[in-house]
């Protein structure tokens, strides 16, 4: 199953933009408007039960591998859920990842009880999803702590607002973190740079990403952005974009 794409821009570096859960590809419009000029080759894809993919179910290992085939080889910039998507395809197949940017991401939980924890915390919240629809669920998501700062672009929450519930629900259930085979013992096997960006007004994932840096060693590098939460992408885009062109242009080879 492929996974709907959008590829944009000149033939120079590949840089793949995934979304987080709830978003779509236009998610990252403002980091893309950004990197314009850059000569990269910008490919942006919908997640399973998202957008362009919203008809897609699939398990997690399945829906990594799916980035990377509707990717191909590049860095693979990834946000919350799509983070957690690219680093799993990043320890197995890191012959397609040459550089890894994680905004808000983890390596999943290591405790089999916190898991088992999440994955029923996951659920409820699918059923709410299916029960209330997509745009009262909307209301209700972005109203956590997390994303207190945010201020959703309308293009954006538009297009969040078509993602259908039943695409939403399933995508948590097999997509999410409870769902997610924990890699924290393998973060010292990636081969690629990293780059761990987390925004100063979400400590939750900010102490992750500092976590991460240190099991991954000398390759990995930790930014921590001013004036953003969890959604750092949307709160900081031209911050983003330029921690993006600087990691991809210092970057070794063509």
């Amino acid at each position: 199953m492929v996974l709907h794409r959008v590829v944009e821009g000149g033939s120079n570096r590949r840089v793949v933009l995934v979304h987080g859960f709830t978003q779509t590809l236009r998610s990252w419009d403002g980091v893309v408007a950004r990197l314009a000029g850059t000569g990269y080759e910008v490919v942006r894809v919908d997640l399973p039960g998202h957008g362009g993919s919203s008809h897609l179910r699939m398990g997690f290992d399945e829906a990594a591998a799916a980035v990377g085939e509707g990717g191909g080889k590049g860095v693979y910039v990834g946000y919350s859920s799509g983070g957690r998507l690219c680093l799993r395809l990043a320890v197995e197949r890191p012959d397609l990842v040459t550089g890894l940017v994680l905004l808000g991401a983890s390596p999943g939980l290591a405790d089999p009880g916190e898991r088992a924890m999440r994955r029923t915390a996951d659920d409820a919240l699918a059923r709410e999803i299916e029960a209330a629809g997509t745009e009262v669920f909307l209301h209700r998501w972005l109203s956590q702590p997390l994303f207190a700062s945010l201020r959703v672009p309308a293009d954006d929450f538009a297009a969040r607002r078509a993602n259908c519930p039943e695409g939403l629900a399933t995508a948590l259930r097999l997509l999410g973190t409870g769902a997610q085979p924990p890699l924290w013992e393998r973060l010292g096997s990636l081969p690629m740079p990293v780059l761990l960006m987390a925004g100063i007004d979400d400590p939750k994932f900010t102490d992750v990403a500092a976590r991460m840096a240190r099991a991954i060693g000398p390759t990995a590098a930790l930014a921590v952005l001013t004036g953003a939460g969890h959604a750092v992408a949307l709160e900081q885009a031209e911050e983003v974009a330029t921690r993006i062109t600087d990691f991809v242009d210092n970057l070794p080879g063509p």
